[in-house]
């Protein structure tokens, strides 16, 4: 049995002012419907359409401002670059006037050879005096700001001689590197056994040229001075050991 078609109306009446005529119009439920589904879908697509044009208008309306922060960082970029370009140029003089004073200088098979300080004559290499260590241990006089403290040495065993970071650092004497490694008080040092019971320490290097078992030659330099250990400022700590007891380095070593 065929379902009943819907019959009924809604009717909208029209009264014009004046004399016009009276307008009556029909419209069936069904078509009402229809015409408010599509009323319906219409004012929901003007929603979103005027929804998009302010999120739109939103963005565009940020557009000024993110054109000034390009050019600022655009700015700031060549800036960062011109810089770099400066610290290039700096790090490349620095690198050139290290390698004129001869600081990246590594030493080779024999070591590092420098010629003594004024005042400093060693004997001739190969004598009998060769292997004592009597010849200052830097390649300039450098500052004694402590001198060998205690009648036992106890206090301080030797002698403290301010130089500035990476001074070269040189065997006092020809002997065998007896050790060479870091301690908490020394820092990183190196011990030279000269033979007859004497030894020669070098305490708060920065940095070490030679290991336990090498023979160094008198003046050679076997390491840089520094601050590593219990230390306040740069400086070489050095002394010198008869038959294990400090004994005052001024006593041996002349200072130029």
């Amino acid at each position: 049995m065929s379902e009943k078609k819907d019959e009924r109306l809604l009717s909208f009446i029209i009264v014009p002012h004046g004399d016009l005529e009276t307008r009556t119009y029909d419209i069936s439920y069904p078509k009402l419907k229809v015409l408010l589904g599509v009323g319906a879908v219409l004012l929901l697509v003007f929603v979103v359409m005027v929804s998009s044009w302010w999120y739109v208008a939103a963005q565009a309306a940020r557009v000024p401002g993110l054109e000034r922060d390009i050019a600022r960082l655009e700015k700031e970029r060549a800036k960062v670059t011109e810089l770099a370009q400066t610290l290039a140029q700096v790090e490349a003089q620095y690198q050139r006037v290290r390698q004129a004073l001869g600081v990246d200088a590594q030493p080779g098979a024999d070591g590092i050879q420098l010629p003594p300080l004024p005042g400093d004559a060693p004997p001739e290499p190969g004598g009998s005096d060769d292997a004592r260590p009597t010849a200052w241990p830097l390649t300039r006089a450098g500052l004694i700001t402590r001198e060998l403290v205690g009648a036992d040495a106890s206090l301080h065993p030797g002698l403290d001689i301010a130089v500035p970071t990476d001074s070269y650092i040189r065997a006092a004497g020809s002997g065998v590197v007896k050790e060479a490694g870091t301690d908490d008080i020394y820092g990183r040092y190196v011990l030279i056994d000269h033979g007859d019971g004497l030894e020669s320490l070098y305490g708060h290097a920065s940095r070490i040229f030679v290991k336990p078992g090498e023979h160094v030659e008198r003046l050679e330099v076997i390491a840089l001075s520094g601050s590593t250990g219990r230390s306040t400022g740069p400086h070489l700590h050095f002394e010198i050991r008869n038959n294990g007891e400090a004994v005052d380095p001024l006593a041996f070593v002349h200072r130029p």
